[in-house]
């Protein structure tokens, strides 16, 4: 039988370094969001599709890499993680008090030409606050945010934070059909700007439309809300974010915060603040969040929530390569010396000593050689010595 010994499209073998610093940041995430009082759970890898029908999941289906079962439902490979735990939130978790903090460590799997020569698994450690609403919650995650990319190493990175609210608000004033509005929330969003502008003439003499035309120009420092306010006047949104801001310059926050006004995606999804991560010469976002107040009312409990996610591989990425450890003492053992041999190798640091599988002294100095190791620790019934590896 000839095997393949190729994987498929958009997976790959990941070996050594990558899994060092996957792991290295995996922990640095999950260990701060034990601290802050999240409790982790975890969810199938694979789920009914019908879950992500149901819920109003913004993913398009040719992104959800299908499967069928032996009685001919289609099931998907989990697309992201954020619905099913509103899922288990809404059943398994309905007779605990809210709100609840939640913290997961997953892989989630994409498909379709959107992740054509990207990865069709990606690693995430993301929150959910279930049951939260207001200010003082969207504080806690933002700060958590930020906190989450720094407890990995990172420094040169900033939070970019929008609000469905305000786009919302906008088209309202603006008595398009819902097909016009989506078209024009698609084109701020690919920042097409010609566009946006023969789109929008028609409408020039509606109050929003200059704030509209601007959207996905509105990106910078505080400075881009007042300039939001001057071409749309007072807004609910625009002031809700201002006021997020003081609370998180004030708690010594602001150094990582912009604004992006022009954060429309999955409007329907969210319902208040929505946020990206970027790390510096890093291109893509590598965490995203937001509220999505609606998402746990859809599987029977009403509850508000908001989180976000983060891409352990881009993060892991975006750090500086650290040493591997380096192999300096192999262990040749005499019978009957296992223990005091593995005592030797569990007393030094992790990688830079290990037992010699090998029968003679000889045998072991050789291995010794070949693998870059400097000396050989011998345990023998009456003693132990060190030998030089010549």
């Amino acid at each position: 039988m000839k095997y393949t010994i190729n994987t498929p499209e958009g997976t790959r073998d990941r070996l050594f370094a990558e899994c060092r610093d996957r792991r290295r940041v995996q922990n640095a995430l999950t260990a701060l969001f034990r601290r802050r009082s999240y409790a982790e759970v975890s969810t199938p890898e694979v789920e009914f599709y019908d879950l992500f029908l149901q819920s109003g999941n913004p993913m398009p289906q040719e992104a959800m890499l299908k499967i069928v079962d032996r009685s001919g439902r289609i099931l998907v490979m989990r697309p992201d993680c954020t619905t099913p735990i509103a899922r288990v939130a809404a059943t398994k978790l309905k007779t605990l008090p809210l709100p609840q903090r939640l913290y997961y460590d997953e892989t989630v799997f994409r498909s379709g030409a959107e992740h054509r020569g990207s990865s069709g698994e990606i690693a995430q450690c993301g929150v959910e606050m279930i049951g939260a609403a207001g200010a003082k919650a969207d504080l806690e995650v933002v700060a958590l945010a930020v906190d989450a990319l720094r407890s990995c190493g990172l420094e040169r990175f900033h939070i970019e934070l929008g609000h469905a609210g305000f786009f919302k608000s906008l088209a309202a004033g603006m008595e398009m059909d819902g097909e016009t509005v989506e078209k024009m929330r698609a084109l701020i969003e690919g920042k097409n700007f010609a566009a946006l502008g023969d789109l929008l003439e028609p409408y020039a003499d509606r109050s929003a439309c200059a704030a509209l035309a601007r959207l996905s120009r509105l990106f910078g420092g505080v400075e881009v809300l007042e300039e939001a306010q001057r071409l749309a006047g007072k807004n609910e949104a625009l002031t809700y974010l201002h006021d997020l801001y003081r609370e998180l310059e004030a708690a010594g926050y602001g150094d990582f915060l912009r604004f992006d006004l022009g954060l429309v995606h999955q409007i329907d999804y969210y319902t208040g603040v929505v946020f990206r991560g970027y790390v510096e010469g890093a291109g893509d976002a590598v965490l995203s969040g937001g509220r999505y107040d609606g998402l746990v009312a859809a599987f029977g409990r009403n509850a508000p929530a908001t989180g976000f996610a983060i891409d352990v591989d881009a993060v892991a990425g975006c750090l500086s390569a650290g040493e591997p450890p380096r192999l300096g003492v192999l262990v040749h053992f005499a019978p009957g010396q296992l223990a005091r041999a593995l005592t030797a190798v569990d007393g030094r640091a992790g990688g830079t000593c290990e037992l010699s599988p090998c029968e003679t002294l000889e045998a072991t100095l050789a291995l010794a050689r070949e693998k870059g190791a400097a000396r050989v620790l011998v345990l023998e019934q009456q003693g132990e010595r060190l030998v030089d590896v010549p």
